[in-house]
């Protein structure tokens, strides 16, 4: 098993597809569907200057598909071949792609390394705990029944981005899931000419889910460690696996949830407060400064007092809301520091309140640990205390005699 850290030089598929500028969307989905891959490389005149990914589209529906690339790719974080796991990792939590370019000395493209890339081999990273799948695993924001219209996709893509979100039976039997590549399958065909994306996509509202849904849906019991879960995934080419109790949805393991646990831990690094990677799921309006900025004040006050007793990594909140007329949410917690993982949760109408006594509840866990470990060392040391001998006590003749052969001391010098 390897002790350092692989770089993306051994990861990275080289020679990845790419696109020009002038390239239509309708091209861009055609490439993303053949290649099976969710970003592709923009290049001009050969140089590398954007990123088409499929969430961007998916966000966009109303784009006609003779849109031009250039007018929607984005501006993405670049790695160079020496870039190690635990960066490759926090650069594609941060950016929320799966891919990234990876550039030599002279900003040429030389290859992309993706999120599947790293999952393949973190079975074998020693450096990474192997920790069971409910340590790990994020609730599941939304369940989806056979029958619900496709159109209750919409609001969800910001989730979709995320994972895969299961799709159940009558029983509330996981059968199968759907994500943005299912979406994208049938929301984008081609078209006999003159029909239009956004009437086609109107007709697309009112498909039943289990129409789209690929099955089955990966799963796994509790218990399963992390390694056999990335494994399965790699063996089946999905970004998720669902954690399932009686066959029903209870969390959901996926590949930035795998990626997290590497985020810190690259050699030198000490992260301070504010640079813990943060991640929001299930918020609705998570694109509401305010709200943003009262969540980030609540998270950077407890993260302060945290890093008094533990190096935190990376904090994950996850909001499930329970009705939308009168705001009632479940807000769960999970964070990762050096000396563990700890978790809280929170019911209530206000979820300020329940980020902050969630907040509130890993912070006394965190001292909590710290103190024990510091009565360990303290017990240990009193313990080696009491075996050192004092001057003038009496001293057992075997062990004298010991000491004297080993030295070579006559009486007079012991």
């Amino acid at each position: 098993m390897p002790d350092t850290w692989p770089t993306a030089r051994e990861l990275m598929t080289p020679n990845p597809p790419t696109l020009s500028t002038e390239a239509p969307l309708s091209r861009a989905l055609g490439l993303m569907r053949s290649e099976g891959v969710h970003e592709v490389p923009i290049l001009r005149n050969g140089r590398l200057v954007g990123l088409m990914s499929f969430d961007a589209i998916a966000r966009r529906t109303n784009l006609a598909l003779s849109t031009k690339v250039e007018h929607v790719m984005t501006l993405p974080p670049v790695v160079t071949p020496d870039t190690a796991y635990p960066e490759l990792a926090e650069q594609l939590l941060t950016s929320g792609l799966r891919g990234l370019p990876v550039v030599g000395k002279k900003g040429e493209l030389i290859g992309t390394v993706s999120r599947s890339d790293l999952i393949r081999v973190l079975p074998d990273l020693p450096m990474i705990p192997n920790h069971r799948v409910e340590e790990v695993a994020s609730p599941v924001g939304l369940v989806l029944k056979e029958h619900d219209a496709c159109g209750i996709l919409f609001p969800e893509v910001r989730l979709l981005e995320q994972h895969p979100v299961p799709v159940t039976d009558k029983k509330g039997r996981v059968v199968g899931a759907v994500g943005l590549a299912d979406l994208g399958h049938v929301l984008w065909r081609p078209r006999p000419p003159g029909k239009g994306d956004a009437k086609a996509a109107g007709r697309f509202t009112d498909i039943a889910v289990g129409t789209i849904m690929h099955n089955p849906a990966l799963t796994v019991e509790r218990g399963t460690f992390i390694a056999d879960a990335a494994r399965a995934m790699t063996r089946a080419k999905v970004s998720s696996v669902f954690l399932v109790e009686n066959d029903r949805p209870t969390g959901v393991l996926s590949q930035a949830d795998l990626l997290g646990l590497a985020v810190g831990r690259g050699e030198a690094s000490r992260l301070k407060p504010a640079d813990v990677y943060v991640q929001v799921h299930g918020l609705r309006a998570s694109g509401d400064p305010e709200i943003l900025t009262e969540i980030d004040r609540l998270v950077g006050k407890s993260l302060g007092h945290i890093s008094r007793y533990a190096a935190p990594t990376l904090l994950s909140i996850n909001v499930t809301p329970h009705s939308a007329r009168t705001g009632d949410a479940t807000v769960h917690i999970r964070l990762q520091t050096d000396r563990g993982i700890f978790y809280a949760s929170a019911t209530g109408w206000n979820f300020f309140a329940s980020i902050t006594s969630s907040l509130d509840e890993i912070q006394a866990q965190v001292r909590r640990s710290h103190d024990a470990a510091r009565g360990k060392v303290r017990g240990r040391r009193r313990s080696e205390k009491d075996l050192l001998i004092e001057p003038g006590a009496p001293v057992d003749p075997e062990i004298e005699e010991k000491i004297r052969a080993a030295t070579g001391a006559d009486d007079s010098e012991v």
